[in-house]
C-alpha cells in the first residue's frame, strides 16, 4: 500500500513504490517505520514534462477536482455546451470504473479520453501524459482533466496542469476547506456549485467562503449553478482569459 495517498499497489495503480518497511513488536502493539523515497519525484518529472508541451502547444490545463457527488461533470457538460463555439476544448476523464462521465462528455461532440485508474484514487502525470495521445493538440485551446472525485490525494499529484479549480456543492458542509486544506491551498479556483439548491438547505455561503479564504487567501471562488447557468458567466470569462493567456 502506497503511504502517501494509501492506494492499493496494483497493475492499475502508477506509483513507485521504493521503500523500506521494518516493523517491532511489543506485546500487542506494533511499530512501523517507513524508510521511503520521494515517491512524488517520478510523477513531478513527468508533470513537468506534461507543463512543457502545454505551454508549447499554447494549451490551457485544468485540473477539476472534488468529492464525488458535488456536480462536477454536470458543471463541464454545461461549460462544454455553452463555449464549444468559442474555443476548442478536450477532456481527460478520471473514474476508478466505467466509462459513463466519458460518454456524457463524448455527447457534447468534445473529443473525450476516459481513464480507469482501478483501485487507485486518482490520476497521475503519467497517466495524463498518455491520454493526452488520442488528441491533435495543435488544435486545442483548453483541456479539462476530469479527476477521480476525492479530495485528498489528487491534491498532492501534480499533472502539469496550469491550474487546480476545486468543485464544491452547497449540498456539502461549509468547513470542507478546513477539513481538506491542502486541497484547497493547491486550488486557483473554487465554483461553489448548485447554489440553485440554496432556498433549499442550510447551508451558510459567506461561512464556506471564509473558510476557503482561510487556507487560501488568493483563492477566486465563483457561485455558480451548472443546473439554471446562474454565475457561469464569470466562470466563463476567467477561462477564456486563462485561454488567451
Amino acid at each position: 500500500m502506497c503511504t502517501t495517498c494509501g492506494c492499493p499497489s496494483d497493475d492499475h495503480h502508477h506509483h513507485d513504490h521504493n521503500h523500506e518497511h521494518s516493523h517491532r513488536h511489543e506485546g500487542h502493539k506494533r511499530t512501523v517505520i517507513s524508510i521511503e523515497e520521494d515517491i512524488l519525484a517520478k510523477n513531478n518529472r513527468l508533470a513537468e514534462f506534461n507543463r512543457a508541451l502545454f505551454r508549447e502547444k499554447g494549451i490551457f490545463v485544468l485540473n477539476l477536482v472534488s468529492s464525488p457527488g458535488s456536480g462536477k461533470t454536470t458543471l463541464l457538460e454545461r461549460t462544454l455546451q455553452d463555449l464549444s463555439g468559442t474555443l476548442h476544448f478536450a477532456v481527460i476523464e478520471g473514474d476508478q470504473q466505467t466509462d459513463n462521465d466519458a460518454q456524457r462528455i463524448a455527447a457534447t461532440g468534445v473529443p473525450v479520453r476516459q481513464i480507469n485508474t482501478g483501485a487507485g484514487c486518482h490520476l497521475d502525470a503519467h497517466m495524463v501524459m498518455h491520454g493526452t495521445e488520442a488528441f491533435d493538440l495543435d488544435k486545442l485551446d483548453i483541456l479539462m482533466i476530469e479527476n477521480v472525485g476525492n479530495l485528498v490525494c489528487p491534491a498532492a499529484f501534480d499533472l502539469g496542469e496550469r491550474h487546480k479549480v476545486a468543485v464544491l456543492s452547497v449540498t456539502e458542509g461549509e468547513d470542507k476547506p478546513l477539513k481538506y486544506p491542502l486541497m484547497f491551498r493547491n486550488s486557483t479556483v473554487m465554483l461553489l456549485n448548485k447554489i440553485d439548491l440554496l432556498p433549499h438547505l442550510d447551508f451558510d455561503v459567506d461561512k464556506c467562503k471564509q473558510a476557503a479564504q482561510r487556507v487560501n487567501p488568493e483563492i477566486i471562488i465563483f457561485e455558480v449553478s451548472a443546473r439554471s447557468g446562474e454565475g457561469m458567466q464569470e466562470w466563463y470569462q476567467w477561462l477564456t482569459n486563462g485561454a488567451k493567456h
